[in-house]
């Protein structure tokens, strides 16, 4: 997350977690083997997270603000500063073919989410969009991503917040004023 597929090695996860480095080869032969590990971990970790967003009955404006919030905690906390898949999306070109294959599964799956959350902001009469869904879906990926890197670049985590808050903004239809009766004024 913070070096890349290309600057980090066993020994640093090693040191890191403080085992050595042959448990890791045992369980992980190749670099790739530990890194498809790492992103299908979070896969999982993401997929969950928007299950239980799904059942706790939250609507499609809930699920961005949590999405968006989830990224704005790991940046100023430091506990995530950068989302693995995205870090590697960046080394796309140079990365084997079959972590290439798990990042770009990982952005369709996200995308996937946020499409159907849009299509039910909007069903619901909570989001508008200027755009197809999935145009609009692969803006926010985008959106989020880049204010990730730029965040980062700048230490900056109100520059995210910013961000995701004007995106949010944008999409979130005005609700429809109601006459004030006597009593509220």
């Amino acid at each position: 997350m913070r070096r890349g597929y290309s600057g980090f090695s066993y020994a640093d996860v090693a040191e890191a977690i403080n085992i050595r480095k042959a448990s890791i080869h045992h369980h992980f032969p190749t670099k790739t083997d530990l890194v498809i590990a790492v992103l299908d971990a979070w896969k999982d970790a993401f997929d969950a997270d928007a299950a239980s967003l799904q059942t706790s009955g939250a609507n499609a404006v809930a699920q961005l603000g949590a999405y968006f919030g989830h990224w704005e905690r790991c940046i100023a906390d430091d506990t995530a500063p950068f989302c693995v898949a995205g870090m590697l999306g960046a080394e796309l070109p140079s990365l084997p073919e079959e972590v290439a294959k798990e990042v770009k599964s990982f952005f369709d799956n996200l995308t996937s989410w946020l499409e159907q959350v849009l299509d039910s902001g909007v069903k619901n009469g909570l989001l508008k969009l200027d755009s197809p869904v999935h145009t609009e879906a692969s803006t926010l990926v985008s959106l989020v991503y880049g204010a990730m890197l730029a965040a980062r670049a700048y230490g900056n985590v109100a520059l995210f917040t910013d961000v995701t808050t004007a995106a949010m903004e944008r999409l979130v239809k005005p609700r429809k004023r109601t006459r004030s009766t006597k009593d509220e004024r």
